[in-house]
């Protein structure tokens, strides 16, 4: 037997034996984190298991008309046989939502910074997406893909993929896709919400930090303050995707954007070209995520974490250079 059939077979028997089950996913979810969340959780409940779905900052407007969003709940209760995390790269990233509980049972996600917390753990770093996962293996863990199901997956490769357009798209991808449709997947109504809608105050917020845009060489960058959330009205802890117009702006290599937090730490996102791994970065300061699109919640003020944070990435980028830009 192979070792990702094993895996398979492992992932397999725990769902089987499993009657009360807990699905969670990182904090600020995102359109991967959600979808994932909410096919796992529908497939669980396919099947006969009783599902808590948690998400620490719950499900964003965007993404309010899947099914099963209304039963996400912002906390466990209770005692659970399978603890599952979808799309989170570190216990960290979960916001506090498993204390009290054991790690989780399974480990499913596709960010390469995965640092293994499952007691089993499937990573598979080569798909644009987590849900792309679950798209592909949930009918072999004994669970159908329903139209419900099939949406929530469509929206988690829409946005991870931004679209069908980031670097690591592959033909098997748009196979899933089709697939989903198959199963009932709505593709353009997931996307319009997924990618195109927002609300009036995101749109004002994006204003704020785009009047903060600035450069260096082939870095762009901008913030966003607790001030700016304030006075948009903007509801979110987020940079309501801010980061991939910035990513968009021609002539840059790296794209960031520094969200201040409540909590006195600052959220930092970077976006780069093919070949320019900022996960290594990200990884300096306790974050995650892939070569090309990764973040960091670093403890500090907004100042002195730009300066820092700045030089380091800076510093990459002229190591990148001068190597031939192959690393």
């Amino acid at each position: 037997m192979s070792l990702e059939s094993d895996i398979h077979t492992r992932i397999w028997e725990e769902i089987r034996q499993a009657s009360t089950c807990l699905v969670v996913s990182h904090i600020r979810p995102d359109g991967d984190a959600i979808g994932a969340l909410l096919a796992m959780g529908l497939g669980l409940k396919s099947i006969g298991k009783q599902v808590q779905m948690v998400l620490r900052d719950g499900v964003p407007g965007s993404s309010k008309h899947l099914e099963g969003a209304a039963d996400v709940r912002g906390r466990a209760e209770g005692e659970f046989d399978l603890i599952i995390s979808v799309d989170a790269s570190d216990l960290k990233r979960l916001g506090g939502v498993l204390d009290g509980y054991r790690k989780p049972d399974l480990n499913i996600d596709h960010h390469v910074t995965n640092d293994g917390f499952g007691r089993v753990n499937l990573i598979q770093p080569k798909a644009v997406a987590t849900s792309e996962i679950l798209a592909e293996h949930l009918t072999h863990w004994g669970m159908k893909i329903t139209p419900g199901i099939a949406n929530a997956l469509m929206t988690g490769i829409l946005a991870d993929t931004l679209g069908f357009r980031t670097s690591n798209m592959k033909p098997q991808t748009l196979h899933t896709a089709a697939d989903l449709m198959d199963a009932g997947a709505d593709l353009p109504e997931q996307y319009a919400h997924a990618l195109l809608r927002r609300p009036f105050t995101a749109a004002r917020y994006w204003g704020q930090g785009l009047s903060s845009l600035q450069r260096k060489d082939r870095l762009a960058w901008a913030t966003l303050t607790l001030a700016d959330r304030e006075a948009c009205g903007y509801p979110g802890s987020d940079d309501a995707d801010l980061i991939n117009v910035i990513s968009s702006i021609d002539d840059f290599d790296i794209s960031m954007i520094f969200v201040e937090q409540k909590n006195g730490t600052v959220k930092v996102s970077w976006r780069s070209v093919p070949g320019l791994d900022v996960s290594r970065v990200a990884l300096e300061y306790g974050g995650g995520g892939h070569p090309a699109a990764a973040g960091a919640d670093i403890p500090g003020t907004l100042d002195s974490i730009k300066e820092k944070v700045l030089k380091s990435t800076y510093n990459m980028w002229v190591s990148w250079q001068t190597s031939g830009k192959t690393k």
